[in-house]
């Protein structure tokens, strides 16, 4: 039977980090190109007995620029799909621990050769996006590797809740409607946040504009962000030196923190 900590985990790849793929390739215009005449429905899965159906997954109706995005949702008919044998596998492949009992099979490689290779071409953009451990040099992929991390937490935090993690949905049941951001200064388009009332989240992308977050976690830069988001710098001294600034109160900042490392390490 698989754990709970491997469902979670694997709830995280398949709610929170795959749907990046979509935010990836509309910021990455030589990627985007390579779908410009794609029409497929694109599935990652992972077999499981307990599953629904006998397997989990994530799909994408694909049509040129155009993403639709199913997650936590099984297409009974993908035009392409890569299927792992379990969760475990799944999650394993993910983090990168790549071997003969952790690989897909991959359907859909001979009727749709060319769909098949520009979906992989996106899965390696994320994973080498994800898997730096420093810093890009150019401004536009140090705009898409924050917004990915933004992305990735609220919606992971959200899932994790959803999920039923006790840490996350114990604060959860307690918070009155409140939403939570982050953001980076002069950077509207790079911002994510959660909403969070007795019980219930939502994650959502952009800037929240119907109210005033309860707590925002603003950087000064996005180098700023690089530095919290990736481990490279210290939370205090950033704090200290106006880097890294907590809209609503540093308990909040603390409290937030500590869910996005759990989202961070179940990713790792």
């Amino acid at each position: 039977m698989t754990s709970k900590e491997e469902l979670l985990t694997n709830k995280i790849f398949l709610c929170a980090a795959l749907p990046l793929l979509k935010t990836i390739v509309a910021d990455v215009p030589s990627l985007s190109k390579k779908f410009k005449d794609v029409h497929c429905i694109y599935q990652v899965s992972c077999l499981d007995p307990d599953a629904p159906g006998g397997k989990y997954a994530t799909h994408f109706q694909v049509n040129c620029d155009e993403w639709i995005i199913h997650a936590d949702k099984v297409d009974p008919k993908p035009m392409v799909e890569l299927e792992f044998p379990s969760v475990e596998a799944m999650n394993a492949f993910f983090k990168g621990k790549i071997g003969p009992k952790t690989l897909p099979k991959m359907k859909g490689v001979v009727k749709y050769p060319k769909y098949f290779v520009v979906f992989m071409m996106a899965l390696l953009k994320m994973a080498n996006l994800l898997g730096l451990t420093e810093p890009p040099a150019d401004e536009e992929t140090k705009r898409l590797l924050v917004k990915c991390y933004f992305y990735l937490l609220s919606t992971g935090i959200s899932q994790l809740n959803k999920n039923g993690d006790e840490d996350v949905h114990a604060w959860a049941l307690k918070s009155p409607d409140r939403v939570y951001a982050w953001a980076v200064n002069g950077e509207e388009s790079v911002s994510a946040y959660i909403r969070v009332k007795a019980g219930k989240t939502k994650a959502g992308r952009g800037v929240y504009k119907r109210a005033m977050p309860f707590f925002t976690m603003r950087f000064d830069c996005l180098d700023s962000a690089l530095g919290i988001l990736m481990g490279t710098a210290d939370m205090l001294q950033f704090t200290r030196e106006s880097k890294l600034i907590m809209d609503g109160g540093p308990e909040f900042g603390a409290q937030l923190g500590d869910f996005m490392m759990k989202v961070g390490d179940m990713a790792k």
